[in-house]
């Protein structure tokens, strides 16, 4: 679908100059961009590719003299990135999937769906399911007795939604997602030893034979609106309470959230992050990829870990972490600068030592 310049500028709240009825098709890179891209160059360092390119419209840095780049229109982004956000929703067409239910679905009768969903083929649907309004379905999805979706939900191939997960409205979820599977909770007859060497740091009275008992998880999931999960995320359900993601909340490509998790409003979640089972994660939380978060912990609002942290204590509110184990983020920088130094210090000790050696005993 084409969108004029003036279009463009408008549904962005952003200015715009030039010929403003020219039609943009795509966006693209300053270097690679044809005559009805949208070359993106909203940093002065990406203006010299537009010399490389064909494009004849341009979304530019503030004050860009679009003139001189050869163009015939341009719209300028205060905030690129966030400029980005809006323009791909508007050139983002989505998956081809007909509205209605595929002929090659199955669909409980006791299931509802919404006005204007579209179901694709392979789609299983189970009793008692609700489904919102204009959500869209594609293939080999399937959706467990009693859940709940909102309206406009995006849940691609391969998804799977499990018995009584409540979702909220606009949820988007990629191939391969699993939200509702049974929580990872066992325990011994007699004391574990993982249990002994919690209490005791270490220390192990006697090696013997043990065996786990399941414990079922009886809980479900709970996600609030406008939730997204990336490509083979899961989601354990609750043992007895559900696990919870908050409104707004994004979750990466193979993030992990173990059973009775609670994680606050618009927190988002890298690559790889893996979340033991009672954690609590507060509002507006940043886990980099890889993050590590201990069982039965807290961690504050707004606190941000960088990637490969393992956040193993309670994490007060707005604390930059980082390291394993985790501390503040400066401290981490002093430990990184200290051990670098070992070397060299190891050498002035092993100096100072054969110096000492030489020394005449002294009676």
């Amino acid at each position: 679908m084409a969108h004029t310049i003036r279009d463009i500028a408008q549904a962005l709240g952003a200015e715009a100059e030039g010929d403003l009825d020219l039609l943009i098709v795509r966006a693209s890179e300053p270097a690679s961009a044809g005559p009805q891209d949208l070359a993106l160059a909203m940093d002065p360092r990406y203006g010299d590719g537009l010399a490389k390119g064909q494009a004849q419209a341009a979304m530019l840095w503030p004050g860009a003299d679009w003139r001189s780049l050869g163009l015939k229109a341009a719209i300028f982004a205060p905030r690129g990135r966030l400029a980005m956000a809006g323009l791909s929703v508007m050139l983002d067409p989505g998956p081809v999937i007909a509205i209605g239910v595929h002929p090659m679905a199955l669909v409980d009768a006791s299931a509802v769906i919404g006005a204007g969903a579209a179901v694709g083929p392979f789609v299983v649907i189970g009793a008692d399911v609700r489904i919102g309004a204009r959500a869209r379905i594609a293939s080999h999805v399937s959706i467990a007795e009693g859940a709940v979706i909102g309206d406009d939900a995006l849940i691609l191939q391969g998804a799977r939604i499990g018995a009584r997960v409540t979702i909220g409205h606009r949820f988007i979820c990629q191939p391969g997602a699993v939200v509702g599977a049974d929580g990872f909770s066992f325990v011994t007859p007699e004391k574990s030893g993982v249990e002994e060497i919690r209490a005791s740091l270490g220390k192990r009275d006697e090696i013997r034979e043990q065996r786990w008992v399941r414990i079922h998880s009886l809980g479900a999931v709970t996600l609030g609106d406008d939730v997204e999960l990336g490509a083979n995320v899961a989601i354990d359900r609750g043992t007895i309470r559900d696990t919870v993601i908050g409104s707004g909340t994004k979750l990466d490509n193979l993030v992990h959230v173990g059973h009775n998790v609670q994680v606050g409003r618009d927190c988002l979640l890298c690559g790889q992050v893996g979340i033991a089972g009672s954690a609590k994660i507060g509002d507006r939380v940043v886990l980099g990829g890889q993050v590590g978060v201990s069982d039965n912990i807290f961690i504050g609002d707004d606190v941000i870990a960088g990637g490969a942290t393992k956040i193993l204590t309670n994490a007060p509110a707005g604390r930059v972490l980082l390291g394993y184990p985790a501390v503040k983020m400066e401290t981490h920088v002093e430990i990184q600068k200290a051990l670098r130094r070992l070397p060299r210090l190891a050498s002035r000790v092993a100096e100072l030592e054969k110096a000492i050696s030489l020394l005449p005993d002294v009676d």
